[in-house]
């Protein structure tokens, strides 16, 4: 019997980067996610930041609306018809740790000859910032040591005596 894959489809599968890259992994949808995280919310904006064709954004903003990480909120500019603005939610904001994760790995692993066009900072202390594996107590844990693959306890699990 063939083994079944773990990407069979949304709804089947239980690793949890396969989920994600349900809704992030396509390149489109990684740069309008890195626009909306720069601010960008309307459908104009992301074509021209992206010079993307309007069919395949509005197909990805639909993947990232229905993906729960962006929300669309009605608009009007004077004179004009209502549109719809997009704008992220909680959980499309907490996409910033792995845009951060991304961006550190790309200034160290391929590098520009110019160095980084912008870094990870702090708004509110304006200190240098970089992304990292942290245990329940604060303390850093070294790339070696992390295990994506740990078991997680089963909590219906029984002590036996």
């Amino acid at each position: 019997m063939p083994r079944r894959s773990r990407e069979t489809d949304a709804g089947e599968t239980r690793c949890s980067i396969g989920r994600a890259l349900l809704i992030v992994g396509d390149r489109w949808n990684l740069l309008i996610l890195r626009e909306a995280l720069n601010g960008e919310t309307r459908f104009s904006e992301f074509k021209d930041r992206l010079h993307v064709a309007s069919d395949v954004l509005t197909q990805r903003l639909g993947v990232l609306v229905e993906g729960g990480v962006l929300e669309k909120r009605p608009y009007r500019e004077a004179g004009a018809r209502s549109r719809m603005a997009y704008h992220l939610t909680p959980a499309g904001r907490e996409l910033v740790v792995l845009f951060g994760a991304l961006q550190q790995w790309g200034d160290q692993h391929c590098p520009h000859p110019d160095g980084p066009l912008v870094r990870r900072g702090s708004r509110t202390s304006g200190q240098a910032l970089r992304v990292a594996f942290v245990d329940e107590h604060g303390v850093e844990a070294p790339i070696d040591d992390v295990d994506l693959g740990a078991p997680v306890a089963d909590a219906t699990a029984r002590p036996t005596a």
